[in-house]
């Protein structure tokens, strides 16, 4: 998904990065698979939590594709410029990373669960890459929305550290950061791999093939 060949992998500073624009993207009415909103408000009852695991076509359908996910969409988040355009974000001087919401029903699936669906489609030991693709953009990010979801994630990604530890990997270099502005990215983005859009697309998964076991335990949050 790299348009943009070869790019330093520093992350830009606030001075540096593009100055954006007032006016957000447009964003589709309903979810192109779950018939479901994109934007708030959402069900009552359900919850949010977005992630950052490289190339985001093929993370948003792993979790569409999650038991009790009521919705998902493709932003931007974690940089400097207001309302990016994909072109400005790749270019990596927006400091946003490419990222996946996930709206979900608490009651059908944990966010521990959330975080193996995380864990488990991408290789969090890369650091400002996923395979062929290069830059700032693609670094791995749980954008954490409240305490739970922090000492949830935090507890994951050393468990998880272990496990990969384990399988010869290095360490994760995943970012546990508070929830930002979550940019929603461009109406071809959403659901990019659906049957009505593009149902031979390709996006590698660069996951590991290591089990997360922190999904196997139910936590409030």
């Amino acid at each position: 998904m790299s348009i943009f060949g070869s790019r330093k992998t520093r992350m830009v500073t606030a001075e540096e990065a593009l100055p954006g624009r007032g006016t957000p993207l447009a964003v589709p009415g309903r979810h192109e698979v779950l018939g479901s909103p994109l934007e708030p408000p959402y069900p009552e009852g359900s919850e949010t939590a977005e992630f950052a695991l490289g190339c985001f076509w093929g993370a948003e359908k792993a979790f569409w594709q999650t038991p009790g996910v009521v919705s998902t969409a493709v932003g931007y988040e974690g940089g400097f410029t207001p309302n990016p355009a994909y072109e400005e974000v790749c270019s990596g001087l927006t400091g946003h990373a490419e990222t996946v919401r996930v709206v979900y029903d608490p009651r059908r699936v944990s966010y521990p669960e959330l975080l193996k669906v995380f864990w488990e489609s991408h290789d969090p030991t890369q650091g400002m890459r996923q395979g062929n693709d290069v830059g700032s953009q693609y670094r791995s990010v749980i954008f954490y929305r409240n305490e739970a979801q922090r000492a949830a994630a935090e507890e994951s990604a050393a468990m998880y550290g272990k496990k990969l530890a384990e399988a010869g990997y290095g360490a994760i270099t995943t970012e546990i950061v508070p929830a930002g502005e979550f940019y929603f990215a461009e109406d071809y983005h959403q659901q990019y791999l659906s049957e009505n859009k593009n149902p031979y697309g390709y996006c590698p998964d660069h996951g590991t093939g290591v089990a997360c076991p922190v999904g196997l335990i139910r936590a409030d949050g």
